[in-house]
């Protein structure tokens, strides 16, 4: 989004060159320069995460409650040459983190469910939710133990397509796992289902501070615009009417409900 950004800016600096608006023209260019620097160096994405993700730098403590309902949400899946896929390389913390919380639940003798949210966005033949199950169960969360939506292409659809499932369980705590830096978003589309949960974040990413621009800090400024980006459009949305109504607070125990369907995608 960013790098796209630029080069719109660097495009239309050329025309108005081209076109002899040179003041204007040099104005685009350095101003392209100086968002790319700022960017590439870790000063923009330094300033967006610190919002995004700081509130969930320390993780909760894990009361556990006689009924409890731990969402983990997929993160992007790498195809094999044998046509299978495995959990993509930022995928692997979402994992762990789940699956320790399950081991700490189990032991303190509660009842857990982990929920595994993803579908197949990028047409792999394969739902994210199954590819992490079997990692999961790898790690020794039963089969008995997961529930799985496979439907979801979005997080916003994460949120809708969860609802029913949580609502059958009964869970009388919901506990929300992903990436530091989407839990902000997450929670506020599974609030808008009337899922209220526990957020715990996976991974905590950092972005340094260089003298040079870095592709890293180029990549984690595309991460937090673009989790900016998708606030953003959730309450325009709101204010325009295109999302699906706000649900009712999913109880607990729940008694079950449909959510309706959605109008718009964030």
């Amino acid at each position: 989004m960013i790098l796209s950004a630029l080069v719109a800016v660097l495009l239309v600096a050329v025309v108005l060159g081209a076109c002899r608006w040179r003041r204007s023209s040099r104005v685009l260019y350095a101003l392209a320069l100086l968002a790319f620097l700022l960017a590439g160096c870790g000063v923009v994405p330094r300033w967006l995460l610190g919002w995004l993700q700081g509130p969930y730098a320390m993780r909760p403590a894990l009361h556990w409650a006689p009924s409890n309902a731990i969402v983990l949400l997929t993160s992007g899946a790498a195809p094999l040459p044998d046509g299978s896929i495995e959990p993509g390389i930022a995928a692997y913390g979402r994992i762990v983190q789940a699956a320790t919380m399950y081991r700490d639940c189990a032991r303190a003798s509660r009842r857990c469910t982990v929920l595994v949210s993803g579908g197949d966005p990028s047409r792999y033949e394969t739902p994210l939710a199954v590819a992490y199950a079997q990692v999961l169960r790898q790690l020794g969360v039963p089969s008995t133990d997961l529930r799985l939506e496979s439907r979801s292409l979005t997080t916003w659809q994460n949120a809708q397509f969860s609802r029913p499932i949580l609502a059958a369980l009964g869970a009388q705590r919901i506990w929300l796992v992903t990436s530091g830096f989407h839990l902000r978003r997450s929670e506020l589309y599974f609030a808008h289902f009337g899922i209220h949960a526990t957020p715990v974040r996976a991974d905590y990413v950092h972005a340094a501070i260089a003298p040079w621009p870095g592709i890293s800090n180029l990549v984690l400024a595309e991460l937090a615009v673009h989790e900016y980006a998708g606030i953003v459009r959730y309450r325009v949305y709101n204010l325009m009417g295109w999302n699906a109504p706000p649900a009712a607070p999913l109880s607990a125990p729940a008694r079950g409900g449909v959510v309706q369907p959605e109008r718009a995608t964030p």
